[in-house]
């Protein structure tokens, strides 16, 4: 593969996203999209905002604007909140885009004339007391398979079971919390995923690298019975079903926004086309469609609670189009990252949010922590004291520390440049074994989406650095052997370099600091080679620094107190789910 594709979880419209949205999808796509580019190869790494659906009108009802105003204005301010936290998309596009209603209906279209839609009239929930139908997620009530109290009409965010609100015990309005509801009668478009059973396990089963966390759910659903699904909903804001006179009988509904989210994935690549500054051609189909992108490796990023859509929702829908699409080829699922044990929450504003987090601390300090601490192989509660404790040890002891020493070391004793004189001996080609040990271990934990044994190991690479200038000790030698103090902070010197370019996926800021201070901003950010001597030698005696301010201030424990005053501590234990 010479084209890597690479799509995160549409983040909802509905406010800024909190720090478990952030690790569970978009922040890991572009640590992955940046390490590929530095590899050299073509990435196109696209995401957006999802934007149809009963929240996005309610949220705007509650902001007094229209929904459509709302959106706009949502989608820039999440926009620059990305771009803050250094997450480099090629492309941030919008499911409400003209590409993706266009898209949308198509594939409707296409799996009605492969016999794959059908058309039921149905029991649906109506409140009386809100006035409306009440879509799925909207309907809360005590789940039939594992007793949650708080499970949605489409999903229990429990147990991960596919539920129709009907399904439901003793259910009630999530609008208004009424239970004055009854069951109308509405006609709707089903997606017949039963029809496609056979292909979506034979397809998944051609899945073997999938983390077990992905694949256990994707045969959960399969193994549990896969129902037909319901594509359309009694929505004002949405994609249209009717269009260009085809589906009469259906002018007041829209298709529903599980349907339509994922299909953004493909329209967002149009949407990347079509942004193409003047004189750039951009094949957005190269990507997506036929034998143009058999060369395209395409990874998603998602949490958990995602998964089920992607490897059976739209996969059926991709399949029963029977055109040649690319489909996924790695699903990257996390499990959930808490707040001192109970779930982050948009909706109840619970933990700590994107912007929040940047008023407090850069943007490094929390990618860092996120991916080194990233919830794969289970749920990680997040706490202040434990963000405070990995913040002080790997990135203001480890690797800060030891930029400020070296550097300003060398700074006073030779002149600020890298000096001369001296030949390597066997503290470097110790070093030098080491690193090279540690880099091939990083990188194929990157290569395979282990975030954190990956982080694991750039860490003990920097811990490798600093033991490193403890053995070598060039302050403490410099008065005897001059050469061989040189031999030491040139090596330093270097290892800053190398640094730098290690930690650019993670820590991208902190990278460019690095390579500014040493002079090389200006050059391509590449991978570095396997020859650990060589890269050790890049930067040549006479080549000229700068000293940087404090790369990574500690945190204090004034700090941790006033941040638990601030958004809290243990959690209450009766909560709303997270949405």
């Amino acid at each position: 593969m010479t084209r890597v594709l690479i799509t995160s979880a549409l983040p909802y419209i509905n406010g800024i996203k909190h720090l478990g949205n952030l690790v569970g999808s978009m922040l890991p796509a572009d640590v992955y999209a940046r390490y590929q580019r530095q590899r050299g190869r073509e990435v196109l790494c696209l995401c957006a905002t999802d934007e149809h659906g009963t929240p996005a009108e309610l949220a705007a009802l509650e902001a007094g604007q229209s929904v459509e105003d709302y959106c706009a204005e949502q989608h820039e301010i999440q926009k620059e909140i990305g771009a803050k936290f250094g997450l480099s998309w090629d492309h941030w596009g919008r499911s409400s885009n003209p590409p993706n209603h266009e898209l949308t209906q198509h594939f409707a279209d296409k799996l009605a004339e492969n016999g794959f839609i059908e058309e039921k009239t149905i029991a649906q929930v109506y409140s009386i007391d809100d006035g409306r139908f009440l879509p799925d997620r909207y309907i809360i009530g005590t789940c039939p398979h594992c007793g949650y109290d708080r499970a949605r009409g489409d999903q229990c965010e429990n147990c991960t079971r596919v539920l129709d609100p009907t399904d439901l015990v003793e259910p009630r309005s999530a609008v208004s919390g009424s239970s004055n509801l009854e069951v109308r009668e509405s006609k709707h478009l089903y997606l017949k995923q039963s029809a496609l059973v056979d292909e979506l396990r034979a397809w998944i089963d051609s899945k073997k690298d999938w983390p077990p966390l992905v694949s256990s759910i994707a045969y959960k659903w399969l193994d549990e019975g896969l129902q037909d699904r319901g594509i359309t909903r009694d929505l004002k804001w949405g994609i249209p079903v009717s269009h260009d006179g085809k589906w009469p009988g259906f002018e007041d509904k829209v298709f529903y926004v599980w349907f339509d989210a994922p299909i953004e994935y493909i329209a967002c690549g149009k949407e990347w086309s079509d942004a193409a500054p003047a004189g750039e051609t951009r094949d957005w189909k190269s990507w997506w469609y036929g034998e143009a992108a058999d060369d395209v490796r395409y990874v998603q990023f998602m949490g958990k609670d995602n998964v089920p859509f992607h490897t059976v929702g739209f996969p059926a829908t991709l399949i029963g189009s029977r055109e040649p699409w690319k489909r996924v080829d790695v699903i990257k699922g996390f499990n959930y990252l808490n707040y001192y044990g109970g779930k982050y929450s948009t909706s109840q504003k619970r933990g700590v949010f994107m912007d929040q987090a940047l008023d407090i601390l850069p943007a490094d300090y929390w990618r860092y922590y996120l991916m080194a601490n990233a919830p794969e192989g289970s749920d990680v509660s997040f706490t202040w004291d434990h963000f405070a404790t990995v913040v002080n040890k790997d990135l203001a002891d480890v690797l800060g520390n030891f930029v400020n020493r070296i550097l300003k070391f060398a700074r006073s004793r030779f002149d600020g440049k890298v000096p001369e004189g001296g030949v390597p001996g066997d503290n470097e080609a110790e070093l030098e074994k080491e690193v090279a040990v540690r880099l091939k271990a990083y990188t194929e934990f990157l290569e395979e989406l282990q975030f954190r044994k990956a982080f694991g190991e750039l860490r003990a690479i920097w811990a490798a650095g600093n033991e490193y200038l403890t053995k070598a000790a060039p302050w403490a030698v410099f008065k005897e052997d001059k050469d061989k103090a040189a031999v030491g902070v040139r090596t330093g010197i270097n290892l800053i370099r190398l640094f730098a370019l290690l930690s650019a996926p993670v820590i991208p800021a902190t990278s460019d600091r690095l390579r500014k201070a040493l002079g090389i901003d200006t050059e391509p950010l590449a991978w570095p080679s396997d020859d650990i001597a060589a890269e050790l030698s890049v930067l040549k005696p006479g080549t000229p620094f700068e000293v940087p301010d404090v790369m990574f201030r500690k945190i204090e424990d004034d700090d941790v107190a006033a941040w638990i005053e601030r958004f809290g501590g243990e959690p209450e234990q009766e909560r709303e789910p997270a949405t």
